[in-house]
């Protein structure tokens, strides 16, 4: 158990994360998580319940005996990448309001790993994940509206949860429309006219009311649609198409961005339509462009 002054101090982290940094509600889980993981360790390493001050005197044996943990339970690099970073986070918003030294802590180098490539789906692959969707249920207008959500993925590069968070207050949908994204930031995404086809094919077969202020996308029982809806329907046409477990549908999000950079988008504009906070972010996708090419050459050069 972690004292009620360390319940206290993560609060009011979290919610400094939450107010002015704008992070999400599934951030904001994962953040509590993982701070909350380095405080009932530091509570059994350090012998029974404490107060505040023993975060004052964490050293760098702390520090690693925690990572070492972490490694015990199975904890891969990069999680433990992730976990290290939120707790720096933490630290760094308690030592500025308690005035203590926090070097041992924020000078923790974080395990190297290997950053994973977007797996994006090539062309006819992410056609036909579409096509196929429209026959998986047995209801037009259910096959219609997971039609129209892959559609704004593939289509817009919208995150699922953008897709999702659309009002009909949102249709007829404009030729540009704005989303808002992580951390609550803004950004204008143009939209085919495929996409607003879709949707309006979708708007006039479903046959829930569609409230202005109420969600675009309904469950079968006129909730608000769920990702796990649309990522079920899409791990069944996978196993159809036999794609692999990768082609997800966040793998339509990739999908756009890299059919985007192959046609010669420019790798700014490409990370303005997909709201990434950072280009480094976006240059993922120039990697996955030359681990491509390297593939074919590898493959058909005349001295592989």
């Amino acid at each position: 158990m972690i004292s009620p002054a360390f319940r206290d101090a993560l609060q009011g982290w979290l919610d400094s994360q939450s107010a002015l940094r704008g992070s999400s509600e599934n951030t904001i889980i994962a953040y509590r998580r993982d701070v909350t993981g380095f405080l009932g360790f530091l509570t059994a390493h350090h012998g029974g319940e404490q107060g505040l001050g023993v975060l004052e005197t964490i050293g760098v044996s702390d520090i690693r005996a925690w990572m070492a943990a972490e490694r015990g339970q199975g904890a891969s690099s990069r999680t433990l990448a992730r976990r290290l970073s939120a707790v720096k986070s933490f630290y760094r918003w308690l030592a500025d309001r308690q005035g203590f030294e926090a070097t041992a802590v924020l000078s923790t180098r974080a395990p190297r790993f290997q950053k994973k490539l977007p797996r994006p789906l090539e062309k006819d692959a992410a056609r036909a994940v579409i096509d196929l969707t429209e026959t998986q249920s047995d209801k037009d207008w259910v096959g219609a509206r997971d039609v129209a959500v892959l559609t704004l993925l593939y289509g817009c590069g919208l995150r699922i949860s953008e897709a999702l968070g659309l009002t009909a207050g949102d249709v007829p949908l404009a030729e540009v429309i704005r989303i808002v994204g992580k951390g609550g930031k803004e950004r204008p995404v143009p939209v085919l006219p495929a996409a607003r086809a879709a949707v309006d094919r979708y708007c006039a077969l479903c046959p829930w009311d569609l409230p202005e202020d109420g969600p675009l996308f309904r469950g079968v029982r006129g909730a608000a649609l769920s990702a796990r809806a649309i990522q079920a329907v899409t791990a069944r046409v996978r196993m159809q198409l036999g794609l692999p477990s990768s082609a997800t549908p966040h793998a339509l999000r990739h999908s756009f961005a890299t059919h985007l950079l192959d046609a010669g988008g420019d790798l700014r504009a490409i990370q303005e339509l997909l709201g990434h906070a950072s280009l480094s972010t976006t240059q993922a996708y120039t990697a996955v462009d030359t681990a491509r090419l390297m593939e074919v050459y590898n493959r058909t050069h005349p001295r592989s």
